[in-house]
């Protein structure tokens, strides 16, 4: 008990007020109702993960953050009498019965509003009363209310609930056409009668069902029946028997004039993945001019293997690529055969023919100071001795960039922030002198000094919570991208390999609920069109991953997949491997019948099976994230490259155990 206790107060610090919310009250009534009570016992172990999880009927409890923003969206007085639409395991009412008098809440689900009830009761909360009824009328008897919120979507404010607000009351609603997506708003009523509205940003909800929301037999229909939906599928996709020998025509055809191509992954451990994402590269490559490749890894381990695959000598210091957790991720064979290709294509070519490969990630701290440094010796030696003394203040936690994180933001350590961004604007100033000497080389040590830069920040703020870490590195990786097109001018064309949570569009997603962006989304917003992503998929087989952070890797059996997942539904349809196109569907109704959000699973470096669908499972609308979506239905774990196949490289290759140049 102390244990969820302590976990429950580190979810407030990192996961609530980390994020922006300042009311004392919110703060204080979350750290004081226990979620757990509210989770069936085989989740407890989850309750303060930020994160909605499964209750009965198909319903969920909202994640916490969102119960803390809507109940400060409120503006809650203690004398308050609450409205609550969507009462669910009872979890909300409860954080509004610690802060307001009194919490009225209605349930459409007679099952679920008798469990609640009698929870509240038991925890001893007898200011809250429960309800069974249809929310969109409000309840008339006890109106009005000082503050109403309401946990669903709906296509519009209901007016039986703008009826219901008293003078200067509060209503906060998320409210969108789309039953998937929508706006959160506070509505607030004015003492002449008048309704204002203010947007408080972009919300996912379940929709809200009754006389003055979404119709449920209209709702139900839009989801068709799982085997026709599989069935539709299986008349539209376009299956391929051998990845090897698979038609790719078709999909270069609908690539089109795109100038960035994003093929993704559902694991970070499947050899098929790897291995068509590479042949993809390859005909992109050779036909439709692409010359950059850019993939989530960090930005000096992806130079290495740059500098190889274009017959540069790497000029610094010997060390390994791609050494650090998880090394399979990349040092594996079927990146080897790609890497080999690209040095045998770019062999034949001018160097302005050549395609790049580069890295996106942020991670490389340690390694990317030590190559300014290396960088500076050679060009500057009066600013390579400032750069020491700058990145100095970094120096004594190279062991671990984690814990200078911790320490500075704990005020334990100062926080190095000015000397990065110092060192960062004084190499840009020097650009022309640098730059006249070897380009390629400074516009490598400059994204080495903002990756520092970057990464300093990043570390700090990965203790307040997984939001604003994700955007920062998110937002890191598309600006190195956005670089990249800029450097190499404006006819380049860039394929960026990196998860699906990465490069599908995080407004398609739960992601997107929680404020999170990723880099699918920013290239959506500045190429449009021009911006092709591809999905890729898989029911079962194995996986590349580990149990926990840095533990070795294994060969994991991955599971079949969950019957209410996107997965589901191409197994169901009895194809082994397909493409299936979004976008513009040979069929529209293909695209109408996958637009109501479904689970969709996400395997990173860690896979853990015995409780995959609270690990690895998040609603998604796979029609608006991809616009294709690769199917293959069993699937093997990559093969890393042994230390033993290492040894046996050339000392310039990027996986030889040194790589000396």
């Amino acid at each position: 008990m102390n244990d969820l206790r302590a976990k429950r107060e580190q979810m407030v610090h990192d996961q609530i007020a980390g994020r922006g919310v300042r009311d004392p009250a919110v703060l204080e009534a979350m750290r004081a109702v226990p979620r757990e009570a509210f989770l069936p016992p085989e989740l407890e172990e989850f309750a303060y993960h930020d994160t909605p999880l499964p209750i009965a009927v198909g319903q969920t409890i909202s994640q916490p953050y969102i119960v803390a923003l809507m109940t400060e969206a409120l503006r809650l007085r203690p004398s308050d009498r609450v409205l609550e639409i969507g009462t669910g395991s009872g979890y909300a009412a409860a954080i509004l019965g610690r802060i307001a008098r009194q919490v009225y809440t209605i349930e459409r689900h007679e099952d679920l509003a008798a469990v609640a009830s009698r929870l509240l009761r038991e925890l001893g909360f007898h200011s809250v009363h429960v309800h069974h009824g249809d929310g969109t009328l409000g309840w008339p008897e006890h109106a009005p209310f000082d503050a109403i919120v309401v946990t669903a979507g709906g296509p519009k404010v209901p007016r039986a609930l703008l009826e219901q607000l008293a003078v200067g009351g509060r209503l906060v609603i998320p409210v969108g056409e789309d039953k998937d997506l929508q706006t959160l708003l506070r509505v607030t009523r004015t003492p002449d009668g008048r309704f204002v509205e203010e947007d408080l940003g972009g919300v996912r909800f379940v929709p809200l069902i009754g006389a003055e929301g979404w119709d449920a037999e209209r709702v139900t229909r839009t989801r068709s029946l799982p085997s026709t939906v599989a069935h539709l599928i299986r008349e539209v996709a376009e299956p391929f028997q051998d990845l090897d020998e698979a038609d790719l025509g078709p999909l270069l055809e609908r690539v089109g004039r795109s100038r960035l191509v994003l093929i993704g992954e559902a694991t970070h451990g499947t050899s098929e993945f790897y291995r068509l994402r590479a042949r993809i590269t390859r005909e992109l490559i050779r036909s439709r001019g692409f010359n950059i490749v850019a993939v989530e890894a960090d930005w000096p381990d992806a130079m290495r293997v740059n500098r190889y695959v274009r017959a540069q000598s790497n000029g610094d210091r010997p060390w390994r690529a791609f050494a650090r957790f998880p090394t399979w991720m990349w040092r594996n064979h079927e990146v080897l055969e790609f890497v080999e290709w690209l040095r045998e294509w770019n062999a034949a070519r001018s160097p302005e023919q050549t395609a790049g490969f580069f890295g996106l990630d942020l991670y490389s701290l340690y390694t990317s100071i030590r190559l300014v440094l290396d960088y500076l010796d050679r060009v500057d030696p009066v600013a390579a001795r400032v750069a020491r003394e700058r990145y100095g203040c970094l120096t004594p936690w190279e062991g671990d960039a984690a814990t200078y994180g911790r320490a500075a933001i704990s005020g334990r350590y100062r926080v190095c922030e000015k000397e990065a961004v110092a060192m960062l604007r004084d190499m840009i100033k020097s650009q022309v002198e640098y730059s006249d000497r070897d380009g390629e080389r400074y516009f490598d040590a400059v994204q080495n000094a903002r990756l520092i830069a970057d990464a300093e920040r990043y570390y700090r703020v990965m203790y307040y919570g997984g939001v604003e870490s994700w955007n920062l590195r998110d937002r890191h990786m598309f600006e190195t991208l956005q670089r990249l097109l800029d450097f190499h001018g404006p006819e380049s064309k860039a394929i960026l390999w990196a998860h699906n949570s990465h490069l599908g569009d995080a407004r398609a997603t739960e992601m997107g609920a929680r404020g999170e962006l990723n880099v699918g989304q920013l290239c959506r917003e500045a190429h449009g069109e021009r911006t092709f992503s591809i999905g890729f998929g898989t029911d079962h087989g194995t996986v590349a991953a580990a149990s926990v952070w840095d533990a070795p890797v294994e060969a994991m059996r991955v599971r079949p997949s969950h019957p209410q997942s996107y997965e589901r539904l191409c197994h169901d349809s009895s194809v082994a491997a397909f493409f299936l196109h979004l976008r513009e569907p040979v069929r529209p109704e293909v695209r109408l019948e996958l637009e109501a959000a479904r689970l969709e699973r996400a395997i990173g470096v860690i896979y853990r099976p015995d409780t995959e669908l609270q690990s690895h499972y998040f609603h998604a609308t796979l029609p608006h994230q991809f616009d294709e979506y690769i199917w293959l239905d069993e699937t093997e774990a990559v093969r890393a490259v042994a230390a033993s196949t290492a040894r046996g490289f050339p000392h310039a290759h990027p996986f030889a155990p040194y790589g000396r140049s």
